[in-house]
């Protein structure tokens, strides 16, 4: 059973949506008591750093969360500001993350040669995986995804990177760390190449 944390942030439904068509269970917890016996997790965000984290905060879930990942070890996957949260700390805020990855979120650099590019970095752009097991079995060589961001997770370790996104400049848009993962882009957005991932998710 997949569980997808609602802590009031995140394109939820459309997540549910995709894997009940997938014939697989899933089941959206809202409290302490619903998370106390997942086996996989989705931690979905969207909007500010902070304001997400404050959610989370809020919402009573924090501390089962905490134990669900770290002490029992169960599988989560992070999605865009989800995956953000990995991390100690962002330049979007002030809040402490969830810290259960090293690394920081930064924000792109503007108006230098190498980005050219504008924020936020919204629409469809190459992942390269640099494993093409786990979560990118089944993709090939280069999947599509939909991005919608201005800041990026810098990894401590650059083993902790799973895929790679050019805008400007290379960047992580897939981490992972023992039994945690995070991509930047929206899976549930993402056609077939987000629905692969996401059932890769379910089954590895």
């Amino acid at each position: 059973m997949i569980s997808i944390v609602d802590y009031g942030v995140g394109n939820i439904q459309a997540i549910a949506n995709i894997y009940k068509r997938l014939n697989i269970p899933v089941k959206i917890a809202r409290t302490a008591e619903e998370l106390a016996g997942a086996e996989r997790l989705i931690l979905p965000g969207v909007g500010a750093f902070d304001w997400a984290m404050a959610r989370l905060n809020k919402s009573g879930m924090r501390g089962t969360l905490d134990d669900v990942v770290l002490s029992k070890g169960k599988p989560v996957l992070g999605i865009c500001v989800g995956m953000q949260m990995l991390a100690k700390r962002s330049d979007e805020g002030v809040l402490d993350g969830l810290g259960w990855i090293e690394g920081e979120v930064k924000k792109f650099e503007r108006g230098t040669p190498a980005q050219r590019a504008r924020l936020p970095h919204m629409g469809w752009n190459d992942v390269e995986p640099r494993c093409q097991e786990c979560l990118f079995k089944g993709i090939g060589g280069t999947g599509r995804f939909y991005f919608l961001h201005s800041y990026y997770f810098a990894p401590k370790d650059q083993n902790m990177i799973l895929g790679v996104t050019d805008y400007g400049r290379a960047f992580a848009s897939c981490v992972h760390a023992g039994n945690i993962y995070g991509v930047q882009f929206h899976p549930e957005k993402s056609h077939q190449w987000g629905i692969q991932l996401l059932k890769n998710f379910a089954v590895m």
